[in-house]
């Protein structure tokens, strides 16, 4: 996977590129990855990239022109690209998503915005995809863009130590992960599943597999599709359904007063 990212603060995205997975995965050659300062693409004395706004208004908006000017740079240098802008206006990121950039055979170019925006004329002047990582605002782009590309990139073959370890994560299936544990047993009166310490790896199996929907129940039941569910799988939720109906049965029902709600 090849990236370029365009950016005003390059330290950003670099700090975080030259640490853990993703700098595993540069040293793999698994994943390039260039950071563009936009102010070098600027050009007079003070490297202006932003501005004013037309029509007033408080802030200051990202300029256009060093912008084309580092497309325009990328496509000589790289040829065919796709080029992405990280927006709160744009379609919402999902691990389908990143699996499909984690295969694009394309240049992944990201623009970064900052401050009130980026003038308009680049979406108007740019094959451009907008994409959000939720219905929030950070400060600028480059969160936005590094949640994307990591995404992404742990997807490659090669570049998490365990190849099956991205199979079995959240959101693979449309289902959460399961409970994980470690050493030491017992922790604070809390001990490990006996399960997970029989020795029996088909229950170890099971029991991880009913974790991960009864996690996906309770947290996001709209993940949940039990009528495209594997016939075993809708055995497990039957029997977290049956769970869940005979403990509210055996629960006393509190009382008006001094119950918590």
């Amino acid at each position: 996977m090849h990236c370029e990212v365009l950016t005003l603060f390059p330290e950003i995205i670099q700090s975080a590129a030259a640490q853990s997975i993703m700098k595993r995965a540069q040293d793999k050659g698994l994943l390039t990855l260039s950071v563009h300062n936009l102010r070098d693409f600027t050009d007079d004395l003070h490297r202006t990239a932003d501005d004013t706004p037309y029509g007033g208004g408080g802030g200051m908006v990202m300029k256009a022109e060093p912008i084309f000017r580092a497309i325009e740079f990328l496509l000589e240098k790289q040829g065919n690209l796709r080029i992405m802008m990280p927006s709160p206006q744009g379609i919402r990121f999902s691990q389908g998503l990143a699996r499909e950039l984690s295969r694009e055979s394309r240049t992944l170019v990201f623009i970064c915005g900052h401050y009130e925006g980026i003038d308009e004329r680049i979406r108007t002047g740019i094959s451009v995809e907008e994409i959000s990582i939720g219905d929030y605002v950070v400060t600028g782009g480059e969160l936005p863009a590094l949640v994307m590309m990591d995404a992404a990139m742990r997807l490659i073959p090669g570049v998490l130590g365990d190849p099956h370890s991205a199979e079995k994560e959240s959101f693979v299936e449309s289902l959460l992960d399961f409970p994980h544990y470690t050493r030491p047993f017992e922790l604070r009166g809390f001990a490990v599943p006996d399960i997970l310490v029989s020795g029996n790896h088909e229950a170890v199996r099971r029991w991880r597999r009913k974790e991960s929907i009864r996690m996906t129940l309770m947290k996001r039941p709209d993940l949940l599709q039990p009528e495209t569910m594997e016939k075993d799988d809708q055995q497990l939720l039957e029997e977290i359904t049956q769970e869940y109906a005979s403990t509210c049965s055996t629960t006393p029902k509190r009382r008006k007063e001094g119950m918590p709600s």
